[in-house]
């Protein structure tokens, strides 16, 4: 009872607090009225800011366990105190000298004043439009189950001006903010979380390379991007038998693989070998599944050292399909310098991995306040470096930006199986969106691979430091901090309920016209035209390129047919009743092809599937069989074309059937995140690429540099 009393206290005070600072400020500057000027803001006035408040944010272990809202000034102990006001900063971080502000729809310039937190205030009333702003209700957020992105997602709220609820609310919040999966909290029925459900078991090692993989047989050119790979221990034999025929074929070839755990994290469990019998998963009694992977031998060194792109990817919705990509991004560097794999170096993982997670713990790591040195840099300083030695940094950048939309466009179908289980039609829940993290390698070529895709990057903004012998402390990392409370507070911006309506009204006029991939120079990256970096914000890049990726969402416009017979609401997978009525409706069926072969066909796919998806306790055909089933059915109807063309053609069939159908008898309704329509308009008819044959179990010629590390 006395927690119940606390928490009501609590929120009293929070709603005083509002009502407080709206008598103060009298008006409000809205976000969209306000904006800051840059006056020749640079990182390192922000690094000496963030070094100005290492005191006021550093805590050792045993005081924060002890009370997480004591913080540390100048040696002294103080209670958090309430969020100071602050203004919208357009992209920019905190800043130390003092900012100007400019009043759109009007000519007047306010200076304002700069707070000892480096907050901007001001007590003038402005217009906007010839008109007094008009203060509206601050965004709620939940941040209860935030976890490690508390610190950075605090100082975002603050930054908006928005309203926090660190331990929940009785009442709906505008925003909820998880730390690991949709189902942190299992009660929301409405607002918005940051999770998609299905998320965490889509990015594992093994569903990613699945995902990929299909890709890879219908746009094996547009799917390069990504090492061969193989999943064990299911494909153990056919990876020895490829192994063994490269070397009879060519003795001197020496080939490094590398091998990630499926449902491992930060580095743990990864390793190197040059021999099948050196498989680690496949020794003692219990087997283990992971990912056997080409490693790149030839990546590009900076400082003759190996380093990897961590990216932040917003997934804002499902359908429509909204991506965006921050224009910053983290380079984290090996602390060993690199020598091409041998016998003798397979062990040294400062040398061959990338991770943070393993690297902090070497010697050789170096903490740094600047953007261009040390293990942890901004990408846009390596971007500047390569510059500066004549590289096209934009095609560079548009390397990435296609690898990321084609990644995206892999995952989205099997997300809307989930997605569709978790929150069926007619039944109250949030809408989703979720920040992904890209850790992208380069090769010497400066062609970017995909290492893997997190689903829940770290976003924490310090690291510890040992002060004493089992003494910690948290020191803040300004690196950290440029690039990820950017990417939080853009997201929040882009999230935010009156933004987000305004812009579905806006988003129902038509397509986005074809543009070309391009680091763009517009008026929100003044700052960053004169070295064409990208500047820190996030770009959209999807569906503003719908017309150069849309044909490449063929999966998806299967999984559409799947999920108009799944039946049973909350089920992922097809029972043999509805997979006789999807072959009935689509009229699939012929004297050669007669329901008893259909029936077969469904026993034969649904037990091959079963045994490569162990860990399912649910019976039936999972979106993958389905999949690997329309393949079949594609193949065996339209035998003399390419597999590609055999899919598309029969997607027209089965369409064009279930088109008719809803004509004569009352459609089906559809959930709101599909829209089979606007994929089925952008598929082409016609090909360049060369002819492509089935290849899921040939064995194919492995390349040395088709190769990658986590």
């Amino acid at each position: 009872m006395s927690d119940h009393y606390e928490r009501v206290k609590i929120e009293l005070q929070q709603m005083k607090e509002v009502k407080n600072e709206a008598a103060a400020d009298g008006v409000q500057l809205s976000p969209a009225s306000v904006s800051l000027v840059p006056a020749d803001v640079s990182f390192t006035a922000r690094r000496d800011q963030s070094k100005s408040n290492i005191n006021g944010r550093s805590r050792s272990k045993s005081r924060s366990k002890g009370d997480g809202h004591e913080r540390q000034v100048n040696g002294k102990q103080l209670p958090e105190l309430t969020p100071q006001k602050s203004d919208y900063s357009q992209g920019q971080s905190r800043v130390s000298n003092e900012p100007t502000l400019h009043i759109k729809g009007t000519a007047r310039l306010l200076k304002g004043k700069t707070a000892a937190n480096g907050h901007v205030e001001t007590d003038v009333k402005c217009e906007h439009h010839g008109k007094e702003a008009k203060k509206r209700r601050a965004v709620t957020v939940d941040t209860s189950k935030a976890k490690t992105s508390l610190e950075a997602l605090k100082m975002s709220i603050r930054q908006l001006k928005w309203k926090e609820f660190p331990i929940g609310r009785r009442t709906a919040c505008d925003i909820y903010w998880h730390g690991v999966s949709f189902h942190d909290n299992e009660n929301i029925i409405s607002g918005q979380v940051n999770k998609f459900p299905g998320m965490i078991e889509m990015l594992r090692k093994i569903n990613l390379s699945r995902a990929v993989r299909t890709m890879q047989e219908l746009f094996p050119e547009e799917y390069n991007f990504y090492p061969r790979s193989w999943i064990l221990p299911e494909e153990y034999q056919l990876f020895s038998s490829q192994i063994r025929l490269l070397k009879d074929n060519d003795s001197t070839l020496k080939h490094t693989f590398i091998v990630k755990p499926d449902s491992g994290s930060q580095g743990d469990g990864i390793y190197l070998i040059r021999e099948p019998a050196d498989l680690r998963v496949i020794s003692g009694s219990q087997i283990k599944q992971a990912v056997v992977q080409e490693y790149i031998q030839k990546p590009l060194l900076i400082d003759k050292l190996k380093f990897d792109i961590r990216l932040y990817v917003l997934v804002r919705s499902l359908e429509p399909l909204e991506i965006y990509i921050a224009k910053e991004g983290l380079s984290r560097f090996c602390t060993e310098p690199y020598q091409e794999p041998s016998q003798k170096n397979l062990s040294h993982v400062f040398m061959h991995l990338t991770n943070y997670s393993l690297n902090v713990h070497s010697g050789n790591f170096v903490h740094s306040d600047s953007c261009s040195t040390g293990s942890k840099r901004t990408f846009s300083s390596v971007l500047y470096r390569l510059a500066s030695k004549g590289v096209d940094i934009k095609k560079v950048w548009s390397d990435i930006i296609a690898l990321v939309i084609k990644t995206v466009i892999a995952l989205v179908p099997e997300l809307k199986v989930y997605y569709q289980a978790d929150i069926p039609l007619g039944k109250p829940g949030p809408t989703c969106f979720q920040i992904l993290g890209f850790d992208i390698l380069l090769m010497k070529n400066l062609k970017p691979v995909l290492l893997e895709v997190n689903a829940n990057p770290s976003m924490r903004i310090e690291h510890e430091q040992e002060v004493s012998p089992g003494v910690f402390e948290y020191v803040p990392s300004p690196v950290d901090e440029e690039v990820k409370v950017g990417v939080i507070r853009d997201t929040l911006r882009l999230m935010d309920p009156a933004q987000r309506k305004q812009h579905v009204t806006s988003s129902t006029g038509g397509g986005s016209p074809e543009e070309a991939i391009v680091v763009e120079t517009g008026s929100d990256e003044k700052e960053g035209l004169a070295d064409s970096l990208p500047s820190l914000c996030l770009k959209q890049v999807f569906p503003k390129y719908t017309k150069q990726f849309n044909y490449l969402r063929v999966v998806e416009r299967i999984a559409t047919i799947f999920l108009r017979f799944l039946g049973v609401k909350g089920t992922m997978r097809l029972g043999p009743t509805s997979f006789r009525t999807f072959i009935r409706n689509c009229k699939l069926s012929s004297s050669s092809f007669s329901m008893a072969s259909v029936d077969i066909l469904y026993i034969d796919i649904t037990r091959r599937w079963a045994g490569m998806l162990p860990d399912s306790k649910e019976a039936g055909m999972c979106l993958q069989a389905f999949t690997a089933a329309f393949f079949y059915l594609a193949a065996r109807r339209f035998k003399a074309l390419p597999l590609r063309e055999q899919v598309l053609l029969l997607l027209e069939v089965c369409e064009g059937a279930l088109e008719g159908q809803s004509h004569s008898e009352k459609p089906r309704p559809h959930r709101s995140h599909t829209n089979p329509a606007s994929s089925q308009s952008s598929a082409p008819t016609t090909f360049s690429s060369p002819a492509l044959t089935r290849r899921r179990h040939r064995p194919q010629q492995l390349s040395a540099k088709a190769n990658t590390e986590n």
